[in-house]
């Protein structure tokens, strides 16, 4: 594998950060409010980030095992079928997550979080371990499984915190 292809195969998945950051820039330009804006990066995390990205993962790991077994560095193996169906829960948590009380996106970071954050300690142990320098295993997979559910985490934390800060506050009058 070239150089090129290596990267080109490894930064599939930043797409689905990048796409949602600039989604929610453009988006968030004008925006009449903090809580308005949060509200918006919320929404596309959620759905970008998350949902379209663990359900890209389901597609790839139920359409084509050996394309991605290859990716990971592994051989084919049931695996990839528990993946995909791993994948598919996260992806509904993240569709869930476009319309849910900042409490339950805080939940569903935090569940995407044990799943990805795990995923990502099998992927360093393999490379440490084993060698495993596959684009699937030591690419942008890293940076998304540890990026997407800590983001998500700290804006649901954030609108936690403005929501209580406006009950909080006296009104003016």
């Amino acid at each position: 594998m070239t150089t090129i292809e290596y990267l080109a195969q490894s930064a599939v998945p930043l797409l689905f950060i990048v796409v949602p950051v600039i989604g929610a820039f453009i988006r968030t330009r004008h925006s009449p409010s903090r809580e308005a804006a949060l509200e918006t990066w919320q929404r596309w995390w959620a759905i970008g980030a998350l949902g379209c990205g663990s359900l890209w993962m389901t597609l790839a790991f139920v359409g084509a095992p050996d394309v991605m077994a290859t990716a990971i560095g592994f051989t084919r193996t049931p695996f990839e079928f528990e993946i995909a169906f791993a994948n598919l829960g996260l992806a509904v948590l993240g569709f869930r997550a476009a319309s849910a009380s900042a409490r339950e996106r805080l939940t569903i970071g935090i569940g995407a979080g044990m799943f990805l954050w795990g995923a990502v300690v099998g992927h360093v142990y393999q490379w440490f371990t084993n060698g495993d320098h596959a684009p699937g295993n030591t690419g942008g997979v890293l940076v998304t499984d540890l990026l997407i559910p800590a983001v998500k985490i700290i804006l649901a934390r954030r609108a936690q915190r403005l929501s209580t800060s406006e009950r909080v506050a006296p009104a003016l009058g």
